[in-house]
This record gives C-alpha cells, sequence and structure tokens, in this order.
C-alpha cells in the first residue's frame, strides 16, 4: 500500500505541475480560456484520461487569479469518479515582473485536494494505468529539447486540506480517507534565481512525501492494533 500511495503523490504532483505550466503560459498570453485549454488539452493528452476544469479568473492587471474545479478522471475499469479532484488554486502575482524571465508569485494557495487510490485486478491500482500512459506520453518526446522558459519565485505555497482516500478492490470503489497535515514553504527559488514549474512541483513532492509517508505508517499501525485486538477477541470465544 505505500509503495502504491507514494506512486499517486508522485503523479498528483505531476498533474500539479501540468497546472503551473499553465499558469506560466497565462503569464505570457493573459488569455483565461487559452490557459483553461491548455490545461485540459495536455493534462489529458498525457495522462490518457479526462482532464478538465471548471472555471480559470486570472487578471495580469492585479496579479491575482483562480482556477476551479480541475478533476483528473480514472481509467476505464475503475469506480471510483475520479483519480484527483483540487477545489481551487489561488494565486497572486506581482504584475510588475510578468514581462521579466523571473515572475514572482506573491502567493498560491491549493485548497481541498482530493486523491483516490484505488486497487484494480492484477495487482494494478488506477494510478498504475496512469503512470504507464505517463510514461509512454513522456517517452515520445525526451529526445526533444525543452525550452527554458520563464522561472519563478514563489513568496508562500500552501496546501491545505489533503485528503487520500484508499480503496482496496474487495471494496468495490468504496474506501477509507487517510489526512494529510497542511503544508506551508516559503521562498521557494529566492536563493537560485528562480525555479521552473517542474523544479516547483519537485519541491512540493518531497514536502508531500514526507507526510503522506507519516501518515501510511500511522494509519498501517493504527490497522494492525485493530486487526490484532479483533483476532485476539474472536479467539478467545473459543477458549
Amino acid at each position: 500500500m505505500e509503495a502504491g500511495m507514494k506512486k499517486t503523490l508522485l503523479i498528483g504532483v505531476a498533474i500539479l505541475a501540468i497546472v503551473l505550466g499553465g499558469v506560466a503560459f497565462w503569464v505570457v498570453s493573459s488569455l483565461d480560456s487559452l490557459v483553461q485549454a491548455a490545461i485540459e488539452k495536455y493534462g489529458s493528452e498525457i495522462t490518457q484520461v479526462t482532464v478538465s476544469v471548471g472555471g480559470v479568473k486570472l487578471s495580469p492587471t492585479d496579479g491575482k487569479g483562480a482556477i476551479t474545479g480541475l478533476r483528473v478522471g480514472n481509467p476505464k475499469g475503475f469506480r471510483t469518479p475520479h483519480a484527483m479532484s483540487v477545489g481551487a488554486i489561488e494565486l497572486a502575482v506581482d504584475p510588475a515582473s510578468l514581462a521579466g524571465d523571473v515572475v514572482l508569485v506573491r502567493r498560491i494557495a491549493i485548497a481541498s485536494p482530493r486523491i483516490s487510490y484505488e486497487a484494480g485486478s492484477g495487482d494494478r491500482s488506477n494510478f498504475d494505468v496512469i503512470q504507464r500512459n505517463v510514461d509512454q506520453s513522456l517517452g515520445k518526446h525526451r529526445k526533444e529539447k525543452a525550452s527554458p522558459g520563464k522561472k519563478m519565485i514563489v513568496d508562500h505555497l500552501s496546501i491545505r486540506d489533503i485528503k487520500v482516500n484508499y480503496s482496496p478492490i474487495l471494496l468495490e470503489g468504496k474506501g477509507f480517507e487517510i489526512s494529510l497535515p497542511d503544508i506551508e514553504l516559503r521562498d521557494i527559488g529566492k536563493n537560485k534565481g528562480g525555479v521552473t514549474s517542474g523544479e516547483l512541483a519537485k519541491t512540493v513532492t518531497d514536502a508531500l512525501m514526507t507526510r503522506m509517508t507519516r501518515a501510511i505508517t500511522d494509519t498501517l499501525r493504527g490497522t494492525a492494533d485493530i486487526t490484532k485486538s479483533v483476532t485476539d477477541k474472536v479467539k478467545g470465544l473459543f477458549k
């Protein structure tokens, strides 16, 4: 379970990188509809599942914006409605930095991410399938030289109300929930002249992995204790 959950988080943050790439695209285009289309188009192409965005509101005038209703669908054959959803991503950018090579992001606030890990047949989860899809998609472009693009310095990034739902195959789409502590990161890229969206996603991954490992360990320990207690009580009935 722990290895599967870690893979789930890595893919979840890969999706976040796509969203942040969309934000970088906004910095250049300043058009909400193009940003939404870019996230949905490239997210769906890379994951080979439906990636949708409820709405995008971004204003280059005051540097504030929001992306709402992000959803990542599940591959065929899985029962849970989606693999991941995010309630809202709020942004605050320094408008004066938009024309430069390094954009100063005052705040990124990610609210209520929901990650659904569903075990399937043949020991394959929904995220195993999505991981395979991502590997195939990225493999086609690995030889292409990536453009440097803009970099970002992020004063404050927060992720709050994080929940992971684990659904074993025997529960047929139902499962139990693991809550993670909130994440607060500051001054990302400040000491190195900025970071790319991929580097920002890596920073978030490290923070998530630390919290996920602790949460999984605590959950498994608690589950083992409950199982032992129930087993002991059942054995006691037959003494």
